[in-house]
């Protein structure tokens, strides 16, 4: 079978390794599809996502879809031929945070295709990989395996929308329109709100926010004006941009709610920490998902979302390269993913 493993920075290559097998309670998968992410991008150019450094090759991949290949002793929850959506997320489900139901911030975690620990977690731009029984959400009817893959990013804007207040009647912000702004869209139509207004820097981000609920699209450094007042009730930062977050400190009205998913430099905040505290804003962090992998495989099931728009391309696994530098092109792409060949 073959790997996709990153190596370093810009060194990523596709090698040869060992079929795994399934042991007790384990499954045998067969890559369906994989999205490459944000932190797959950053991790392959800069060798580096934040602060999880590359220090050994590393097999990228959380987002993804399979086919069950074949089963261990003990396993019931899936048999061989089932479509599947894959959790990456292996939380100790002992510490006193998954006890109090937010595995997300688990102590022991172990996160497929992450650099965190070392050795590294590593993910899933493999042929075939094997995943406890747990992980493995079983969907029947006519979903592709490229739609099942996006449960993963779908899951971080569930999680997004429900850090924040009940959005019935609210007026949202949205800042970045890449896949997970153009999903925390969906994610807000779905909780309810009454308006969405969607910022980014690139033309046509903007309009896939709009295809797939957005009522407003700013160009945000076209039109900065149009965004420097209070004006929204909940704001949600998914850019990854200082700038974006002076923008939702700015835009939110006085009393209301600031929701920080997109991952930031390791730099001093851009703006007077003073505004938080004068308009006592609500300034809160995002960090993964929990039991909104399960919602979100749901609702994809069931089509209660369309993310269709939202997929540009999809690569065989041998061409990785290619995958991550189209994924790399946001003025011409949204979710691009590799798949099984």
């Amino acid at each position: 079978m073959l790997a996709c493993r990153i190596h370093a920075k810009e060194d990523l290559r596709i090698e040869p390794a060992e079929m795994p097998a399934p042991g007790p309670g384990e499954v045998l998968l067969r890559l369906g599809a994989g999205g490459i992410c944000g932190s797959d991008l950053h991790y392959y150019f800069d060798g580096r996502n934040g602060s999880f450094v590359v220090r050994e090759p590393l097999i990228p991949g959380h987002e993804a879809s399979a086919v069950v290949e074949a089963v261990g002793p003990g396993v019931t929850r899936v048999k061989p031929g089932d479509k599947v959506a894959v959790s990456p997320s292996q939380a100790c489900g002992r510490c006193d945070a998954c006890r109090e139901g937010r595995e997300q911030l688990c102590t022991n975690m172990r996160f497929l295709g992450s650099a965190s620990l070392f050795p590294h977690v590593q993910g899933m731009f493999r042929e075939y990989f094997v995943m406890g029984e747990r992980q493995c959400y079983p969907v029947g009817g006519d979903i592709s395996l490229g739609e099942l893959a996006f449960a993963e990013p779908l899951a971080v804007a569930l999680h997004t929308v429900n850090r924040g207040p009940q959005l019935i009647g609210k007026s949202v912000l949205v800042t970045g329109a890449g896949t997970i702004g153009c999903l925390t869209v969906m994610a807000a139509r779905l909780a309810g709100a009454a308006s969405v207004t969607v910022s980014d820097v690139l033309d046509r981000p903007l309009a896939k926010a709009q295809e797939v609920g957005a009522d407003v699209a700013v160009r945000a450094d076209r039109d900065a004006d149009a965004l420097s007042k209070p004006q929204f009730d909940v704001c949600y930062e998914v850019s990854g941009s200082f700038a974006a977050l002076k923008t939702c400190v700015a835009a939110v009205k006085r009393g209301g709610v600031v929701v920080q998913a997109g991952t930031l430099p390791h730099e001093p905040l851009p703006f007077v920490v003073n505004e938080i505290m004068a308009k006592e804003i609500d300034l809160r962090g995002v960090f993964r998902w929990g039991i909104e992998f399960d919602w979100g495989v749901r609702y994809l099931s069931a089509r209660r979302v369309d993310v269709r728009p939202l997929l540009s391309g999809q690569f065989p696994l041998q061409d990785a390269l290619s995958a991550f530098r189209a994924a790399a092109d946001k003025t011409r792409n949204t979710k691009v993913q590799v798949v099984f060949a």
